[in-house]
């Protein structure tokens, strides 16, 4: 059937319940904008072109799950701002693994015009590493899934 999404939120799969909540690339970018310092709704619909009734959802689907929050606004004209939670603070680390995803693998040589860079120290931010938990650095292959028993995941 055209146009219905499978839910995947009963999924015993990280990827497939984080992809019930962000599950099209519209919510990604609403996130980035986000960071970026993007808080009210003409402001997202102005950097990404998007159509209001798209982004209405979206915006919309992002509150129910908790990645955003929506708090009053100030001035002439308050309109709520759409801000990002803890839980919504922790798809960083998602967004930069995608972009450096996105720098090595989708951009000709000499084409990539920006790249990431620390606030404090003014260099590029180093690419995201998997790593044990003794330290080492291990490649995306250096690992494999394990059944959690009750106790230990509910510890975590």
């Amino acid at each position: 059937m055209k146009g219905k999404k499978t839910d995947l939120g009963g999924e015993n799969c990280g990827i497939a319940r984080a992809l019930d909540v962000i599950g099209d690339w519209w919510s990604l970018l609403i996130v980035r904008e986000a960071f970026a310092g993007r808080q009210r709704f003409n402001e997202f619909q102005k950097s990404l072109g998007a159509a209001k009734n798209i982004l209405s959802a979206r915006l919309k689907k992002l509150v129910e799950h908790g990645i955003l929050k929506i708090e009053p606004g100030e001035g002439a004209r308050p309109s709520h701002r759409y801000v990002l939670t803890p839980k919504g603070e922790q798809l960083g680390v998602v967004l930069i693994a995608l972009w450096q995803w996105g720098e090595r693998a989708c951009f000709a040589p000499g084409e990539l015009r920006s790249t990431m860079v620390d606030n404090e120290a003014g260099q590029p931010v180093a690419k995201l590493e998997i790593m044990s938990q003794d330290g080492r650095a291990i490649g995306p292959r250096g690992f494999h899934l394990a059944r959690m028993d009750m106790q230990s995941a509910t510890e975590e």
